[in-house]
């Protein structure tokens, strides 16, 4: 499996990091080079943390699931039915909890009025001065246009955190640590910046991502590892502790064009396999991650270089994934037309 990933370093030349995690059937690789950073750096290994960005997504998907299970919320409810009363007032009832996971809520890209914000720190921070507050009030003004159709939106993902906090009571970090990461026994990965790489854009350091208002939108550092561990959960025969929801997760919902939606992930079919595919982006760090239940395939890609337009990572990142899963089916890779998976 090895030679499937070797080129990925490559696409990565401003990243002083990469780790790289593989499962097919019963075996697993876990490859890792490079340093955390320039000056005074560490070696990277399996546990090294690296930003998610919109890679967290998945694991907001994955408690939405698993809540849906307990019956403590249901993927048709509105989304307001969980929000402080008043906190939504332009939201109707076509705006739903299963909407926001697909990204058919009809919601902007980004909450009213944190663009102008979050130029000044276009290229370091953007969402940092962009807190709780300012998402509350953000969403008092927000409308739907058109639900139902595709629209990615980190609004609505970070609104569905909130939802899923409000039906528990508690705040999300805390909410997802308690059903998602501890069960899962993810020691390497919560939404704090402590231990863990420094990123880099255009090969100059960038300050940890920090995105107070918005956690379950991109807020979570992982490793290669947790990776590793999060993917396996989502493969058959799902005996896991969340076993159920990670079934759930990958049940196509709704249509982008070219390709379907789960919950978050994007599924992508090729002949007559299939592969469910995030990506993710910080101004630091570029993450990817992939996984086949048909083949028993898992896979996990981390660099500590931010996404720019000319990024081949996550291209080559897909790319990989889709090798493995050819040649879990015993089949010759063939072509295959790379989507537009730039990281967000």
């Amino acid at each position: 499996m090895k030679d499937l990933v070797a080129h990925l370093p490559a696409a990565a030349p401003d990243a002083t990091a990469v780790a790289v995690a593989l499962r097919q059937g019963d075996r697993e690789v876990v490859l890792v080079g490079g340093t955390t950073g320039r000056g005074g750096p560490r070696p990277v290994t399996g546990h090294t943390r690296f930003e998610l960005g919109s890679l967290t997504k998945t694991f907001t998907g994955l408690l939405l699931a698993e809540m849906a299970g307990r019956g403590e919320v249901r993927l048709t409810d509105p989304v307001r039915r969980h929000l402080p009363v008043g906190a939504a007032p332009h939201l109707g009832r076509d705006v739903t909890l299963e909407r926001l996971a697909t990204h058919t809520s009809g919601l902007a890209r980004l909450p009213p009025g944190l663009l102008s914000r979050a130029v000044p720190r276009w290229r370091t921070n953007p969402y940092r001065d962009f807190d709780a507050d300012d998402f509350a009030a953000a969403l008092r003004r927000a409308r739907s246009r058109a639900p139902g159709r595709y629209r990615y939106s980190n609004f609505g993902g970070a609104l569905l955190g909130e939802a899923l906090a409000g039906a528990a009571g508690r705040p999300f970090a805390d909410l997802l640590a308690e059903r998602v990461l501890r069960p899962l026994g993810l020691t390497d990965t919560d939404c704090t910046p402590s231990a863990q790489v420094t990123g880099h854009l255009r090969g100059r350091p960038r300050p940890p991502w920090e995105i107070p208002g918005m956690p379950a939108a991109g807020a979570l550092r992982s490793s290669a590892l947790d990776l590793l561990r999060y993917l396996t959960a989502h493969l058959p025969p799902f005996a896991g502790p969340l076993g159920r929801a990670a079934a759930e997760v990958a049940r196509p919902r709704a249509s982008a064009g070219d390709h379907d939606v789960c919950l978050f992930w994007d599924l992508r079919r090729r002949a007559d396999r299939e592969l469910l595919v995030h990506s993710g982006g910080t101004r630091g760090c570029t993450a990817f991650a992939a996984f086949s239940p048909t083949t028993s395939t898992a896979f996990a890609a981390l660099a500590n270089a931010g996404p720019t337009p000319g990024s081949t990572f996550v291209q080559r990142a897909y790319e990989a994934a889709w090798a493995l899963v050819d040649r879990a089916a015993n089949r010759t890779a063939e072509p295959c037309p790379v989507p537009d998976l730039r990281a967000t």
